[in-house]
């Protein structure tokens, strides 16, 4: 790690790119004094990049991070190098606008199937689609996207070692039995290697009524996260609540009536801080959240005291192996942090996501599924 006034810098700047409506919590500051460990400080392009490539996840961020980068690091209106960019929003329009011809010719045509490509370009445009503007026959058919985002397990590295034709450990046992039919030479050798386990998975989500347009899509990922996959699932709004046995029924429809029926405070008020105070007292205690991933979904409007969401976070984070926030309103390019009860959580986050579509969920199963190897980086 570099020299302390370097990460004093880091850690200052964090706190600019926040100010500007960057998502930047500890992990990606630690990704970016890692990055700056293996560059040269004294050239301006290395260091822009390195930030921009641990700093930055959203194209929409490109701009503050730009003009942030100028005011600190540069202290003049000096433009950043460029790079050619990934193709944006124009990219998405010309797909949308070749799915609609092609809607429009299959009704003309009286085409009774589609076909492969225009199902691809219409899966494509549902994707990028706000669950709180899909139509019911649109919903239907993200059902099944939804459940394939759900399989996503974090993984951790078993402690003990297993045999494994590429292992690096050299198995002496299984060495010295093999050599008995050979009279003591050891012709073939035997490897073990620790294997990847899946690490315990907790999911809280807001069931509030500021929640309510991506509440149902939400809990079809939390039920397909739960189904025979031994996830642990908590809903809150006013109080927390522990809807892992009325999710676990494989029919999602039935497994949401009976988490509808079980929760008194479906759509109401919101009181982050209390629920997450009673799901450390209570489950936190029960060393649950130890070495867990735990994914927050909440809007982060807290009614109450904003400074009790904090210092529950802090709990969390102290225990959980990571924690990731979940948050619809991040889908829209304008929106801030600026809820109290948003500010008060972002220092204890490892990852910053959106919610309001099926890319995001995809971009939350690479999140969860990847977390032990950007740890262990």
């Amino acid at each position: 790690m570099r020299a302390d006034p370097l990460v004093k810098h880091v850690v200052t700047f964090g706190r600019v790119l926040r100010e500007a409506g960057l998502e930047v919590g500890p992990g990606r500051l630690a990704d970016a004094l890692t990055g700056l460990d293996t560059v040269d400080l004294t050239s301006r392009d290395d260091v822009y990049w390195t930030l921009r490539t641990t700093l930055v996840s959203r194209m929409e961020e490109i701009e503050p991070f730009d003009r942030a980068f100028r005011a600190w690091f540069l202290r003049a209106p000096v433009a950043p190098p460029r790079r050619s960019e990934a193709p944006g929003e124009q990219a998405i329009k010309l797909v949308q606008k070749a799915a609609a011809e092609r809607r429009v010719a299959r009704e003309d045509e009286g085409a009774g199937e589609e076909s492969d490509a225009a199902g691809w370009s219409f899966e494509e445009v549902l994707r990028r689609k706000d669950f709180a503007s899909m139509t019911p026959e649109e919903f239907a058919r993200a059902r099944e996207l939804i459940r394939r985002c759900a399989a996503a397990r974090p993984q951790r590295r078993s402690r003990r070692l297993r045999p494994h034709p590429r292992g690096r450990d050299l198995d002496l046992r299984r060495l010295v039995r093999g050599s008995l039919g050979t009279g003591g030479d050891a012709i073939e050798r035997a490897f073990r290697k620790r294997v990847e386990k899946p690490r315990k998975l907790v999911i809280i989500c807001d069931v509030s009524g500021s929640m309510e347009a991506y509440t149902r899509a939400l809990l079809l990922y939390v039920h397909a996260a739960v189904v025979g996959r031994g996830v642990e699932a908590f809903v809150f709004g006013t109080r927390l609540s522990h809807l892992t046995p009325e999710l676990a029924a494989r029919d999602p429809e039935r497994a949401i009536a009976a988490a509808t029926q079980h929760v008194v405070d479906w759509s109401g008020g919101t009181r982050i801080g209390a629920s997450l105070k009673h799901f450390n007292d209570e489950w936190g205690r029960r060393a649950l959240t130890r070495g867990a991933v735990v994914v927050v979904v909440s809007d982060g409007w807290e009614r109450q005291d904003a400074a009790l969401v904090g210092r529950e976070m802090a709990r969390l984070a102290r225990q959980a192996f990571a924690v990731v926030w979940v948050n619809p309103l991040k889908g829209n390019p304008e929106y801030q942090p600026l809820a109290g009860g948003m500010r008060a959580a972002l220092p204890f986050i490892d990852r910053f996501l959106a919610g309001h579509n099926l890319e995001s969920l995809e971009e939350l199963a690479d999140v969860v599924a990847g977390i032990e190897r950007r740890h262990a980086a």
